[in-house]
């Protein structure tokens, strides 16, 4: 029941990021960014002050807060991340625990390998566990030939594997969405703003020096916002991915060496 509980926790909290997010970047471009301090004559509609970051940016246009949305859902979901796959981890080494279980089954103490699946209370240890308690039923069945057990040993690997992957990688997709999407809302950004520049320099007589310089600063601004935004999804993508990946093959090590160590240590 709690476990149930907190999914749907998790999922409530994946759902409200990006609303919240707009809702944040929204203000801060608009009372932050958009603050008269930071625009010749104190209004918006002029120049941004020279040097000012605040007042350049905010001359990106609708496009910044959209940005700063993705920017800001990108730095929610990689501390989760990092925090949940952290978690997971369990404490210690996963080789270490991993090599202590391998130890441990070869001499088929399964009480102290139950031990230390309760202390090091990671993902790789769920799944150890969960095929241990099936380990010591099947000890006790006596109605099963030895390749059924095994069978079964297997199958208990491959559901806990399958309860435990969906919560590593939650959220994993959003990452590599903004990674496409950044990019993409960046370029939308940099086409508006050289649109400008262009119909700047399309006016009769002398081109409007300001409104070109506005269109250009559009331009460069969102492309420069839109590719660190993709940029910084990537990398924690594949930062996390490789995590995963290393846990998952610990898995697969544990749950080899449970079905290896049946084989071997039972007749029948």
């Amino acid at each position: 029941m709690k476990k149930l509980e907190f999914k749907n926790f998790k999922m409530s909290f994946s759902a409200l990021v990006i609303p919240i997010a707009f809702v944040a970047a929204v203000i801060i471009y608009k009372f932050i960014m958009g603050n008269p301090s930071h625009f010749q004559g104190n209004d918006p509609a002029n120049a941004a002050m020279p040097g000012d970051y605040f007042g350049i940016i905010y001359k990106g246009g609708f496009i910044v807060p959209i940005l700063m949305t993705l920017l800001l859902t990108v730095l929610t979901f990689v501390i989760e991340r990092y925090i949940a796959i952290s978690k997971a981890a369990g404490s210690g080494s996963v080789s270490e625990f991993v090599h202590n279980i391998n130890h441990l089954l070869d001499k088929n103490n399964l009480v102290d390998a139950k031990k230390a699946c309760d202390n090091q209370k990671g993902s790789v240890a769920n799944v150890v566990s969960s095929v241990l308690v099936k380990y010591s039923s099947l000890e006790k069945d006596q109605t099963q030939s030895k390749d059924q057990k095994i069978s079964a040993l297997q199958k208990e690997v491959e559901e806990a594997t399958s309860l435990e992957l969906p919560s590593l990688e939650q959220n994993l997709v959003i990452l590599a969405t903004i990674t496409s999407l950044a990019t993409l809302m960046g370029l939308l950004g940099t086409v508006l703003g050289m649109i400008r520049a262009f119909s700047a320099l399309a006016n009769a007589g002398a081109p409007d020096s300001v409104a070109l310089a506005e269109g250009i600063s559009e331009a460069l601004i969102n492309t420069a916002f839109g590719i660190g935004t993709a940029a910084v999804a990537l990398i924690f993508y594949n930062f996390f991915t490789t995590k995963i990946d290393k846990l998952t093959y610990s898995i697969d090590e544990a749950g080899y060496s449970i079905v290896k160590s049946y084989a071997t240590n039972h007749a029948s």
